[in-house]
């Protein structure tokens, strides 16, 4: 089920839709040359995009961390992508007097993992009519997400999608239940696989989270395996010098051997 967001190409196409860009706006060349990447490698494949960057980073290890560029310039840098490419974007907010704000220079608006919970962050998403990605708590089971669902859809907005990324296992591991997917499938919206995130390590004691990228592809497959309807990625072209979780992002240049794997097996399993 490929969501109905305005300027989301190739939705006739059979394939899955991706959720990708860098993890935060870290400046306008940059996002530019993903977003312009990624677009040819879509447009080749013909894979549903939708660019992906956190306007601001809220949610950090350490007070030290990279948080961002500034709102208003890291909004309207993804503004500009998603008008140069004519492709849909999504970032996300933390709290809900963001909603309005971010609304007016994307199309969807991401809820982090922690705050799928937070009744007034679902409300004011909702009621900016824009699509709403829920991404499933770390410590939550697939029923709670009916109930995130379900407050966006009560306050007159039914343009949801779901996003697992995986459990938390133990103190600093993550574990990817792929009954989640269609589980979640069942409330009739898209669903999501984070493919980056679910391979993260939190909690390390530097305060820099961590992470297994080379599952990436592993965790990519099996979610395709399963049915999932999109999948979700974070990708630089140099992770080790991203500025925010680039111990779990894809290097941008194995994007399309990868995304060429995940059709094959979207094209058997269909």
């Amino acid at each position: 089920m490929i969501p109905k967001v305005p300027k989301l190409k190739y939705s006739e196409s059979g394939n899955f839709f991706l959720m990708a860009g860098p993890c935060a706006i870290e400046g306008e060349d940059m996002a530019m040359q993903i977003a312009e990447t990624l677009v040819k490698i879509c447009d080749d494949r013909q894979i549903p995009l939708i660019f992906k960057g956190s306007y601001r980073k809220a949610n950090r290890s350490r007070i030290d961390s990279f948080t961002g560029i500034g709102d208003e310039k890291a909004l309207k840098i993804l503004q500009k992508v998603g008008e140069t490419f004519n492709i849909p974007t999504v970032t996300d907010i933390h709290e809900s007097h963001e909603a309005a704000m971010a609304a007016e220079f994307v199309d969807v608006l991401q809820i982090p993992a922690f705050l799928f919970r937070q009744t007034e962050l679902l409300v004011a998403a909702a009621k900016t009519g824009k699509f709403v990605n829920i991404k499933k708590g770390q410590f939550a089971g697939t029923d709670a997400m009916k109930h995130a669902m379900q407050k966006c859809i009560d306050s007159g907005n039914s343009n949801v999608i779901l996003t697992d990324r995986g459990n938390m296992f133990g103190y600093g591991d993550m574990i990817v239940d792929f009954r989640n997917i269609p589980e979640m499938q069942h409330n009739g919206v898209p669903v999501v696989m984070d493919i980056t995130h679910s391979l993260q390590q939190p909690n390390q004691s530097s305060g820099v989270t961590g992470g297994k990228p080379e599952l990436i592809e592993t965790i990519a497959k099996a979610a395709i395996a399963v049915g999932t309807d999109g999948l979700f990625l974070e990708t630089h072209p140099n992770p080790s010098q991203a500025k925010s979780d680039g111990a779990n992002m894809l290097p941008l240049a194995q994007l399309p051997d990868l995304l060429d794997k995940l059709l094959r097996i979207r094209a058997a399993i269909q």
